[in-house]
């Protein structure tokens, strides 16, 4: 990994039996209660006695688990990102486009399902929150994950099934360069959603709309990159 970078191209916890079930319990129900308040109130409804007294915990049972409401903001952080490094793992089988459009469908079914974790990792910044370095590094492994299926549809495998080379320095910024847009249209059309502008749109119209921009995005790229070459499948 390069120098002051968080992210990298290479990215189940067991049952730990009977006796830590009552502990993790109380965690995720510390978790699920944060998870209300921030929907409702945002960072500033979050607090470790509103968290207790949702959660049906006492405080001490929030510094017990978490260390306090930075812990908690942690613990959530690091689900939300995990939840989208996993909906960012393409199908390696797929042709490049293909395992494109199935990656945007799983993080649009991502952001719905886990909408407080979505929306406290993609939040304004905010100086009652600060990731920690684990935290950072769990948003690196997301984009990381992205990465990777923008080099394999900038740098298709070679056709004698052979692995692709590692990329150059040059194809790597071209690959995080093209993440970072596809990245960025995709959340766009997610914080449209949440806005009252959906309400003129039928749900059913959203996801065509996102995938037709997004094989736009894609078309854009790769023409960008190798004008009048056709692009990749």
């Amino acid at each position: 990994m390069e120098k002051g970078r968080v992210f990298s191209f290479e990215a189940n916890e067991a049952d730990a039996g009977s006796e830590a079930r009552p502990s993790r319990d109380a965690r995720d129900k510390i978790l699920s209660a944060a998870s209300a308040l921030f929907l409702d109130g945002g960072l500033k409804a979050l607090s470790v006695r509103a968290i207790a007294a949702k959660a049906g915990v006492s405080t001490i049972g929030i510094y017990s688990h978490f260390q306090g409401k930075q812990g908690v903001l942690d613990a959530l952080y690091i689900e939300g990102f995990a939840q989208v490094e996993a909906a960012l793992v393409a199908d390696e089988r797929a042709a490049p486009r293909e395992a494109a459009r199935e990656t945007v469908r799983r993080y649009l079914d991502t952001a719905e399902r886990f909408e407080a974790h979505y929306w406290l990792i993609f939040g304004e910044d905010s100086v009652e929150y600060e990731p920690s370095t684990e935290a950072q590094a769990a948003a690196g492994r997301a984009f990381g994950r992205l990465c990777k299926l923008a080099d394999r549809l900038l740098r298709p495998r070679p056709s004698d099934g052979t692995e692709s080379r590692a990329p150059t320095s040059r194809e790597r910024a071209e690959a995080e360069r093209a993440a970072l847009q596809i990245w960025a249209l995709t959340h766009g059309f997610v914080s449209l959603r949440r806005n009252a502008i959906a309400r003129e749109i039928a749900p059913e119209r959203w996801e065509p709309m996102i995938l037709e921009a997004v094989d736009r995005q894609i078309a854009a790229i790769l023409e960008e990159r190798d004008p009048g070459g056709g692009g990749h499948p």
